[in-house]
C-alpha cells in the first residue's frame, strides 16, 4: 500500500498562513526547499486542496525555466510538473491541466483506491481542511511539520476541531541552520494504542 504523508510548514503556534493565506512570514531560503526535495524523492503524487493547487501551480510549472533558478528549485519544478496531482475541490472541474485530476466528493474511499495502486509515495501540501478529513478517516500516515521560528498570533491553523485523539511517533528530526525544525512523525492507527 502506498504511504500518504503531510508536508505542513507552520509557525510555531501552529499556523500554516497569515489570515489572508500570506506565505510571507515564513522563513524560506534553499536550505528549506532542499530539504523538502529530499522528502519528495520518495513520492510520486501530491494532494492538494483548491487554493494550496493553485498557489503551487501558478509557480512551480515553470520555475526550472527562470535565470535565477537554484538546483533545488529546478528538481522541486521537474518533480511537481512529473507528478500526479489530486486535487480536492467541489468548485474546480477538470481544468485540462496534465497529470491532474480533481476529486469533488467521497474524499476517504477515492483515496483509499488510490493509495491501493501501484505507486510510489503521496504528498498533501498544506491544505488544512484536506488534511482534517484524511486524519478523521485514518488514511495519513506520516506528518512532516517543518516548524519555523516565527509566532505569527493569528492565522489559518493546521489543525483546528479534531473530532478524535491522534496519537504520534516521532520518527526523525533535522534542525536547518535558520533554526527551522523538521519533524517527522508516524501516525499510529486507532489499533495501535
Amino acid at each position: 500500500m502506498r504511504q500518504l504523508d503531510l508536508v505542513a510548514q507552520t509557525s510555531l503556534d501552529g499556523f500554516v498562513a497569515g489570515l489572508k493565506g500570506e506565505f510571507d512570514n515564513f522563513i524560506g531560503g534553499e536550505e528549506n526547499l532542499e530539504f523538502v526535495c529530499s522528502i519528495i524523492d520518495d513520492a510520486d503524487t501530491a494532494l492538494l486542496g483548491r487554493i494550496s493547487y493553485e498557489l503551487l501551480n501558478a509557480d512551480w510549472p515553470t520555475a526550472a525555466n527562470k535565470p535565477e533558478a537554484t538546483k533545488s528549485m529546478v528538481n522541486y519544478s521537474n518533480w511537481y510538473n512529473a507528478a500526479t496531482k489530486i486535487v480536492v475541490s467541489t468548485t474546480l472541474h477538470r481544468d485540462g491541466a496534465k497529470n491532474t485530476i480533481v476529486i469533488s466528493d467521497h474524499l476517504s474511499q477515492e483515496i483509499n483506491k488510490i493509495k491501493q495502486q501501484e505507486g510510489k509515495g503521496i504528498l498533501v501540501f498544506g491544505s488544512p481542511s484536506v488534511v482534517h478529513s484524511l486524519l478523521e478517516s485514518d488514511l495519513v500516515d506520516n506528518i512532516w511539520i517543518i516548524v519555523h521560528p516565527v509566532i505569527f498570533g493569528s492565522g489559518i491553523p493546521l489543525f483546528k476541531n479534531a473530532q478524535k485523539l491522534i496519537k504520534l511517533e516521532l520518527i526523525t528530526s533535522k534542525k536547518l541552520s535558520n533554526g527551522t525544525l523538521c519533524n517527522k512523525y508516524a501516525v499510529l492507527k486507532s489499533n495501535d494504542f
